[in-house]
């Protein structure tokens, strides 16, 4: 892709004389385009039927839920099956009863289930998924003399998954749990090749996400698949978590045919042809933080956050000269609007279009919640990225390779993870305290475990490439300069950093928690996705392979 063709006008901080010299990344281009655009009016469609069809439905499953008795066996696959369909939003409180129940009965009914190892780790699972502590102690019987998972689990291929879920959920030193996931991998894994399609499938998709892992509609669509094709399936859950997911999905098409009117407004492939086109993934990104119906508008103005952040990026990473940073860098600090003049032409039209996405932010959440004092947040968490990226770009200009706790204190930041973070709680209005607000800027554990899974990850798959082109040094250049290590030896320090982020994450989920479980489970949305798009590759930068395939089986095919 061609840089940008139109030169920055010259300011007293920019030299006339000064020759300027733009890197290129070669993005490829959206490869969307404006594809949404025709889910305008399809939302409309059947909708008042559909809707009724639902509401049917979902009132047959509540009687499910409430019919059954929660010491039965039968409540957790239940229970399982209804979160696995991502439609458990629908029945948070009935859920909530039925797991406080087994909570405050947890040891008897362990008890209660023996030797069967896969209702062991089911119910140890969904409590923990709720924020419940439960011991993981009840493990012990599963073990022999010798202190090792007893050979005889091996066969048990359902057992072994459900062991293998549950402790994806471990915190620090649960030494058994490490145990399990060693044990339950590697036997699942050896066995892969023996199993039947059926049973292959769900091994095979859980080893490469387990559910700790995954997000709640990508998961919905690969569990439906599987699910119509056990003998054993109840018909009214199967048809209303279908209904649901097309219901949901028309939604979000029609608020991403939207987006791409904005997005087309901008146009970003000629203004600003230096920077990622990729609304579409921007889209994806942020429904996988909040898919609720009830987070249209957070959904809808968040995507257009993320879509101007990923262009400031691209402007400190790739495009704009250390003078022309330090000009943009002044306006975002202090939110100077009279500072856009001293801007060359294409930052000034960044931040013009920027400074439209906050006056909607604000005149929405002003509108629509009564509230418009929270978006002073997000204006101090984007001066405080700004600030970081400038810092990067300086490095870069200097040819400096910081030490490594120098480099991550900074890329925390930059990653953006503290700012989506804050931004996507401002965003969810009324239901979110100003207390909520200053303990998420304050950056706790939880957000500072999720802005290391974002940071070490990116920088693990998208290094070399960035290198090529000219860019400051990752935490692996970082962490090689400043220990002596290889790059091998880089990656096995980060993937045991990585996994105590998710052991962070897990332990801040547990009650009692700081704040409540929905602010916590933006914050580990937030994780996973990062995990997905950046798993393997960077597929966000990269969009035509896997992120693709996600793309269409959540947002283009109806199930």
């Amino acid at each position: 892709m061609e840089a940008y063709s139109e030169a920055p006008v010259a300011t007293n901080s920019i030299s006339k004389n000064h020759e300027l010299t733009r890197r290129s990344a070669n993005y490829h281009p959206s490869i969307w385009g404006e594809h949404f655009l025709a889910y305008a009016t399809d939302v409309e469609e059947n909708f008042s039927e559909e809707g009724r069809k639902l509401e049917e439905l979902k009132e047959e499953v509540r009687k499910m839920l409430t019919g059954t008795l929660d010491k039965c066996k039968q409540k957790l696959d239940l229970i399982d099956t209804i979160q696995r369909l991502g439609v458990s939003y629908h029945f948070e409180n009935e859920i909530e009863a039925s797991l406080q129940f087994m909570y405050n009965t947890y040891h008897v009914l362990c008890d209660e289930d023996g030797n069967d190892l896969y209702t062991v780790a089911l119910r140890f699972r969904l409590l923990r998924q709720q924020g419940l502590y439960v011991s993981c102690d009840v493990f012990n019987k599963f073990k022999n003399p010798e202190g090792n998972f007893k050979e005889s689990l091996i066969s048990n291929v359902g057992g072994m998954l459900s062991l293998y879920e549950a402790a994806n959920y471990l915190v620090h030193g649960e030494d058994i749990l490490e145990e399990a996931l060693e044990f339950t991998v590697t036997h699942l894994e050896s066995m892969l090749p023996h199993l039947s399609n059926f049973l292959g499938t769900q091994v095979n998709q859980a080893l490469k996400l387990p559910i700790q892992k995954t997000l709640t509609r990508l998961r919905a669509r690969q569990f439906m698949s599987l699910y119509q094709q056990d003998q054993s399936h109840n018909e009214i859950l199967l048809n209303f978590g279908k209904l649901d997911f097309n219901i949901l999905q028309k939604q979000h098409k029609k608020e991403l045919s939207a987006l791409t009117k904005w997005w087309r407004s901008i146009d970003c492939p000629k203004k600003l042809p230096f920077a990622r086109d990729r609304l579409v993934e921007c889209y994806f990104w942020i429904m996988s933080v909040y898919f609720e119906p009830r987070y249209s508008l957070a959904r809808t103005i968040l995507t257009k956050v993320i879509s101007m952040l990923s262009i400031l990026d691209d402007i400190y990473d790739v495009y704009g000269t250390l003078d022309e940073l330090m000009l943009i860098t002044d306006v975002i600090q202090g939110w100077h609007i009279s500072g856009l003049d001293k801007l060359p032409p294409y930052m000034r039209y960044y931040c013009q279009a920027l400074l439209d996405v906050y006056a909607e932010m604000e005149d929405k959440l002003t509108k629509e919640e009564g509230i418009s004092n929270k978006v002073k947040y997000f204006k101090a968490e984007l001066a405080k990225l700004a600030k970081a990226y400038f810092q990067e770009a300086k490095w870069f200009h200097d040819g400096h390779v910081p030490r490594f706790e120098e480099y991550m204190k900074v890329a925390l930041v930059t990653g953006a993870y503290m700012m989506l973070a804050t931004t996507s709680l401002v965003l969810m209005g009324k239901s979110v305290s100003t207390e909520t607000l200053d303990w998420v800027t304050n950056e706790p554990l939880i957000v500072r475990a999720a802005s290391i899974i974002c940071r070490l990850t990116d920088d693990m798959v998208g290094h070399e490439f960035e290198q090529e082109r000219g860019h400051v040094a990752s935490a692996v250049e970082c962490y090689m300069n400043d220990y002596g290590r290889s790059k091998e030896e880089a990656y096995d320090e980060f993937q045991k950093q990585l996994k105590n982020a998710w052991k962070d994450i897990n332990k801040e989920r547990l009650h009692p928690t700081s704040v409540p479980m929905p602010v916590l489970d933006r914050v580990l949305n937030l994780a996973r996705v990062i995990n997905l798009l950046y798993k393997d590759e960077d597929g966000y930068t990269h969009s035509t392979t896997k992120v693709k395939e996600f793309i269409t089986l959540v947002l283009v095919d109806p199930i």
